[in-house]
Order: C-alpha cells, then structure tokens, then sequence
C-alpha cells in the first residue's frame, strides 16, 4: 500500500471552475473560423510538411525578407506572409495550450490516485469490519469485492516461478 496521500492538495472553487469554463468557451469562440475539421484523408494529404520542409518554408522567408529581389513572381507574397505569420502564431498557441494540457493532465493523474488510494482504505475498512459482524458492510464489500482480480498471491506466484526454472534446468542436463 502507498504510503503516501493526498499528493494533490490543490482544488479549484467553484467560482475558479467557472470562470475557467467561460475562458474555454470565450476562446472556442475566437477560434470557431479557425478550428477545421480535416479527414483522415486531407490530414494526410496536407499534413505532409514535415520538419524539413518547415525548414525550407522558413528559408524562402528569410529570403523575402532580406532579398527581396530574389522573389518569385509567380507566388502571392502577401498572403504567403499572411499564412507563415498565423502558422507562427498557431503553433505557440497549441504549445501554450499543450503544457496546460499537460499540466491539468498530471493534476488528474495525482487526483486519481488519491481517490484510488482512498477506495483501498475504505475497501481494507469495509473488510475489517466484515470481519467484526459489524452490520450491513457484507453487501458493501460484495459490491466492492467485483473490482478485484482473482489471482493468486505474490508468494504462490514466486514458487511457480522457482518450479520452472528448477524443471527448466533439470531438462537441460
């Protein structure tokens, strides 16, 4: 059992919860014209520029920024400027949204396993007091108890384990 609880002692408020809720909603908003859906098709069709070619994008504009004589006629300056400035943009925004992904995920995480190691505690106390005859913890620990593989313990395991590898290399010789 861990002996350690309560990793995550940090709970929003309510008033917290809801304004973070509105945030989302503001910013779900904003970004309604933006956010697309593609197929797995279109992903994989459009989705091909990998790091190389985003390097080579980022050389074709230090070109047009600094010889600008250089420039193909034939490619629309103005909105290529236009698509690089929001691709710039766009990828600090998914890295600011990624760490607070990560960030709440980890929360979670440490909030789940407090919650798991409380379940374990009321499980442990719930048998305990089966085994008192204190009542109505039966139908408790029979709801409870279906959470619960039935393996063999640890010590039945090992010797199994030691069974084989005595057979295994009594077969060798």
């Amino acid at each position: 059992m861990d002996v350690f609880k309560n990793y995550n002692r940090s709970h929003l408020s309510e008033q917290q919860v809801s304004e973070i809720k509105d945030a989302l909603s503001h910013l779900e908003n904003l970004l309604s014209d933006t956010i697309l859906n593609l197929s797995i098709d279109e992903r994989r069709k459009y989705g091909s520029v990998n790091e190389q070619n985003k390097l080579l994008i980022n050389k074709v504009h230090d070109f047009y920024v600094d010889q600008p004589s250089l420039r193909s006629p034939d490619v629309d300056w103005d909105e290529f400027l236009r698509d690089f400035n929001s691709r710039r943009m766009l990828e600090g925004l998914i890295n600011r949204m990624e760490n607070i992904t990560n960030g709440l995920t980890n929360a979670k995480i440490l909030h789940d396993h407090d919650n798991y190691q409380a379940a374990l505690d009321d499980y442990a106390y719930t048998n305990y007091k089966v085994n008192t005859s204190a009542a109505g913890f039966e139908i408790k620990q029979t709801e409870l108890k279906q959470f619960f593989s039935r393996t063999r313990n640890k010590e039945d395991k090992k010797m199994e384990n030691k069974d084989k590898k005595e057979n295994t290399s009594k077969t060798e010789k």
